[in-house]
């Protein structure tokens, strides 16, 4: 993640400044990684919500950036947001963020990754349970490894792609490694892989630890999303690891399910579907039912998974 350039009080006086005369019916998403196709589901979810409910929906993408998504909050609100969504870069932004929404009398929403006030109370979110998402592809990886028979031999590893600076990650990896261990695979068989969300950075990161460990010739792949595993199996593929010798359990499928669509060997044997349409959707049926009631947003909307493969995936979700 890009470091946090500002301090929480010029935050929060950016945020406040130049509160413009409110739009009636206008909701902000702003997005941390808007042009992830998780992102673009979610932002589809918003807006046609939004529209149904007779408003306007405006998506800002700001890129992992926590600089854009202060000036991306601060223009929400001068323009005249009524309710404001958000997928933070950076969960310190929590307070800031918070206190800008409660200065200008506006509902905020939490999106995927939870956030926190001055006081550290939660933010209304909207999203996934990220200990049940990591024990579901967990449990995956475990059956998938278990059929295998590697775990009778000490040539596989487990690389578990983290982003570990972000707390909804550490809990999916986390659950996920302990399904592994408890399934029987060895502490020391797990190799971290460090990332910031995005597949390039995954593959760049997990290149070195798959050459630091040419003993192993079959791998586990886990992550915190579907670009970590895919930038990891890429990663392998360059490495000359083939996909027979690649257990990859996604999580989020909209990447795992273009090989399956098109009929290409894959690392990818399974993955964990998340609706980023359902999770828009219900963010933003939130925010405008608390405009137009007057009612509190509730504390926590959590949207279900579902394990998906190459034959079942085409009955549950759409790949694009």
């Amino acid at each position: 993640m890009r470091k946090l350039l500002l301090t929480t009080g010029t935050l929060v006086a950016i945020l406040a400044a130049g509160v413009a005369q409110a739009q009636d019916k206008l909701i902000v998403a702003i997005y941390k990684s808007g042009t992830q196709q998780y992102f673009i589901d979610q932002a589809a979810g918003f807006t046609a919500a939004a529209k149904e409910l007779g408003y306007e929906a405006r998506i800002i993408n700001v890129e992992l950036d926590s600089n854009l998504a202060i000036s991306a909050m601060s223009d929400a609100i001068a323009s005249g947001a009524k309710g404001i969504g958000i997928t933070a870069p950076d969960q310190a932004l929590g307070p800031a963020l918070a206190k800008a929404a409660a200065d200008a009398g506006i509902p905020l929403i939490a999106t995927d990754d939870p956030l926190v006030d001055e006081a550290g109370k939660p933010v209304p979110f909207a999203g996934f349970d990220g200990v049940a998402m990591g024990n579901k592809v967990g449990e995956k990886a475990a059956e998938l490894l278990t059929a295998s028979g590697w775990l009778a031999g000490t040539d596989y590893g487990i690389l578990s792609t983290e982003v570990q600076t972000l707390s909804v990650c550490n809990d999916r990896t986390t659950a996920a490694k302990e399904k592994l261990m408890a399934a029987g695979a060895s502490a020391d068989s797990v190799k971290v892989v460090a990332y910031d969300g995005t597949t390039d950075a995954a593959l760049s990161a997990a290149g070195p630890v798959i050459t630091a460990n040419p003993g192993i010739n079959k791998w586990v792949v886990v992550a915190c999303n579907d670009e970590g595993v895919l930038g990891t199996t890429n990663a392998l593929k360059n490495a000359g690891i083939a996909p027979a010798d690649v257990i990859a359990v996604g999580l989020g499928a909209y990447e795992a399910c273009r090989p399956w669509k098109e009929g290409i060997d894959t690392g990818f044997k399974a993955a964990l579907y998340l609706s980023g349409v359902d999770v828009g959707d219900a963010a933003a049926r939130a925010l405008i039912n608390a405009i137009e009631k007057g009612e509190p947003l509730p504390e926590k909307t959590v949207a279900n998974t579902t394990i998906v493969d190459p034959t079942t995936y085409a009955d549950i979700m759409p790949c694009n």
